[in-house]
C-alpha cells in the first residue's frame, strides 16, 4: 500500500509544506473517525486536473466500516465523486442528502476541504454506515458534534493545530474517556469513561459544570502534576498539548494522561475544546516493576562479578603458597578464566538491558593478554572489525575463547628467536633484549554469523598439530565452548604470512 507522500509526490504537485500539512493531519485523524463514527478517505487532486487520488484512509473503532476493501492508490475519474470535486472547488464542507451503497452497505457521505496556506489542497470525504441506525445517545450527539466542529476547521485551515504534539506512545483515544469544554474550561458533558477515571482521583459528584483545571487541583497534590501553566492550558483546552498527572508520588496513585484539542469557530476564535483521557495507573505500575526487574537484575550481576574477583584473588594467594610451578601455572590460567567471566558481569552490571557492548569486553581482554604478555616476548594486540552488541548468554562464553585463544598465542607462539619485525608500537615501548609479539584479534558480522579470528606472527604450529587430539586444556576448554555453547565452528591453522590463526564462525540468532 503507498504512503501519503508517494502517492502525492507521483501524481501531485504538492510541495513538501503541503505534504507536512496533511501528514500532521493524518496524524489525528483517527480521533475524527471514531468521534464521526465513519472512515475517512483522503482525496489529492491529480497534476493534471483531471479527478483524484486517494492517499489515506482510516476506518472507526466506534463503528462500523464503510469501506470493506483497501483503496490507497487508487484514481477516481472526474465525474465518479462528484461531492469530492465540488467540495474541492468550492472550499466548503459538502453534504449528500441521498445514501450511497458500497458493498450492500447503505452510506452517508460528507466532503471536507482540507485548506493549508490559503488554498484547498485535498479533500477528506467522511463515510457513514448507517445501518442499524437508531436514536442517537448523549455520548453519540457529543461525539458527532466535535467531530462536526473539527471537520469546520479543518475546511477552515484552522485544524491541525501546530506546536506541541502527543509524544506518548498511550496517548488516550476517544473510548478511553471524552470530555468537552467550553471556552472557561467548564466541562459541558463528560463520557462515562472520563467521569469513572474522576471518581478515581476522588471526586464524588459530576465532573458537568466544573472547570476541570480547579478541579483537578483540588483532587491531584502539587506533588504529583504538571506545572501551573501546562495544568490550565492542557485541562482548559488552551493549546493541542497533552500532560501526565498523578502515579508518582506513590504505587497505589492513579496516573492518566490527558490531551487536549481546542476547538474554534471561523474567525479562529476560541469556543471551547475537546479533552481525552486516559488511565495509566497498571501501565505505569508495570514500569515501575520493570525497573525494579531490571536494577535487580544488574544487582545480581554486579554481586555475580564481586564474588569472582573474590574467588580470582584466592587462586592467587594458593598460587603463592605452593612450590610446585606446573600447579602456580594452573591456577593462574584459572585466574584468568575466572577473570574474564567477571568483566562481562562487570559490564552487564551497567548495562540496561540483557545486552553487552563486546568491543569493549574484548579491548579489555586484549590489555589482560597485552599487560601479562609471554615469559620470553612482549606481546602487543589489536582489534580489527567489531563485535556489536552480544547477548549475555553468548557474551560470557565468548569472553573465555577470546581470552583462551590470545592467551595460547602470547604463551606459546612466541620465543626469543622471533624479531620484532612490524611491531606495533612505538620505538624503546619494549626493551630490546625481548622480541615483539604481535596478536590481532578480529571480528566482522556477515548477517545472522559473527565470525572472530585470532592470528599472531609467531612460530606457528607444529607440523603435527591435530586440533582433534590435542591435549591442551585451553583448547579443550575452546572447543567445548564453541561448538557447545555457542554452536559454532572453529578451526586452528598457520597464517598465510607466518604464525597461527584460530577461525570462529558463530550463529548470533
Amino acid at each position: 500500500m503507498p504512503s501519503l507522500p508517494a502517492v502525492a509526490r507521483r501524481h501531485t504537485d504538492l510541495d513538501d509544506e503541503n505534504i507536512a500539512w496533511l501528514q500532521l493531519l493524518q496524524a489525528d485523524w483517527q480521533i475524527i473517525a471514531d468521534l464521526a463514527f465513519a472512515d475517512l478517505v483522503m482525496w489529492l487532486p491529480d497534476r493534471a486536473g483531471a479527478g483524484f487520488w486517494v492517499a489515506g484512509q482510516v476506518r472507526p473503532n466506534t463503528g462500523p466500516t464503510a469501506y470493506v476493501d483497501d483503496i490507497v492508490g487508487t484514481f477516481a475519474a472526474p465525474g465518479r465523486r462528484p461531492l469530492v470535486e465540488a467540495a474541492f472547488e468550492l472550499g466548503r464542507v459538502m453534504r449528500e442528502g441521498a445514501t450511497e451503497w458500497r458493498d450492500d452497505v447503505p452510506v452517508r457521505v460528507e466532503a471536507i476541504p482540507v485548506r493549508h496556506g490559503g488554498r484547498v489542497i485535498a479533500v477528506i470525504s467522511r463515510n457513514t454506515s448507517v445501518l442499524g441506525v437508531r436514536t442517537p445517545s448523549r455520548l453519540e450527539i457529543s461525539y458527532l458534534q466535535t467531530a462536526s466542529d473539527l471537520g469546520a476547521m479543518i475546511a477552515a485551515g484552522l485544524f491541525p493545530e501546530a506546536g506541541q504534539r502527543s509524544d506518548h506512545a498511550d496517548s488516550p483515544r476517544v473510548g478511553d474517556g471524552f470530555l468537552r469544554v467550553d471556552a472557561a474550561g467548564r466541562v459541558v458533558y463528560a463520557s462515562p469513561n472520563a467521569l469513572s477515571v474522576y471518581r478515581k482521583l476522588g471526586l464524588a459528584g459530576d465532573l458537568t459544570g466544573h472547570r476541570l483545571a480547579d478541579l483537578t487541583r483540588e483532587l491531584v497534590p502539587p506533588r504529583r502534576r504538571p506545572d501551573e501553566e501546562t495544568l490550565s492550558v492542557v485541562l482548559g483546552a488552551r493549546a493541542a498539548r497533552d500532560t501526565e498527572l498523578g502515579g508518582t508520588a506513590s504505587a497505589d496513585a492513579v496516573a492518566l494522561i490527558v490531551r487536549s484539542i481546542p476547538l474554534r469557530d471561523a474567525q479562529g476564535a476560541h469556543t471551547g475544546g475537546l479533552i481525552l483521557l486516559r488511565d495509566v495507573t497498571d501501565l505505569r505500575r508495570r514500569d515501575r516493576e520493570l525497573v525494579t526487574k531490571d536494577a535487580t537484575i544488574r544487582e545480581i550481576h554486579h554481586r555475580v562479578k564481586n564474588n569472582l574477583q573474590t574467588v580470582a584473588a584466592l587462586l592467587r594467594l594458593q598460587a603463592r603458597r605452593i612450590g610446585s610451578p606446573e600447579a602456580t601455572a594452573a591456577l593462574e590460567e584459572a585466574v584468568r578464566r575466572v577473570g574474564s567471566i567477571a568483566i562481562v558481569h562487570e559490564t552487564l552490571s551497567q548495562a540496561v538491558e540483557e545486552t553487552v557492548a563486546f568491543d569493549d569486553i574484548a579491548d579489555r581482554l586484549a590489555r589482560l593478554v597485552t599487560d601479562v604478555g609471554a615469559a620470553t616476548a612482549a606481546v602487543q594486540v589489536r582489534r580489527e572489525g567489531e563485535f556489536g552488541q552480544l547477548d549475555s548468554e553468548q557474551a560470557t562464553p565468548l569472553a573465555m575463547v577470546v581470552m583462551e585463544l590470545m592467551q595460547n598465542a602470547a604463551e606459546h607462539g612466541f620465543t626469543p628467536d622471533v624479531a620484532a619485525e612490524g611491531a606495533v608500537g612505538e620505538p624503546g615501548d619494549v626493551p630490546a633484549e625481548r622480541p615483539v609479539g604481535n596478536i590481532v584479534l578480529g571480528a566482522q558480522r556477515r548477517g545472522a554469523v559473527l565470525e572472530v579470528s585470532v592470528t599472531d606472527d609467531g612460530r606457528g604450529l607444529p607440523d603435527d598439530f591435530d586440533l582433534e587430539t590435542s591435549s591442551s586444556l585451553g583448547l579443550s576448554i575452546v572447543r567445548t565452548l564453541v561448538e557447545s555453547e555457542l554452536g559454532g565452528h572453529l578451526v586452528i591453522g598457520r597464517a598465510p604470512d607466518g604464525g597461527t590463526r584460530a577461525d570462529l564462525t558463530l550463529p548470533l540468532d
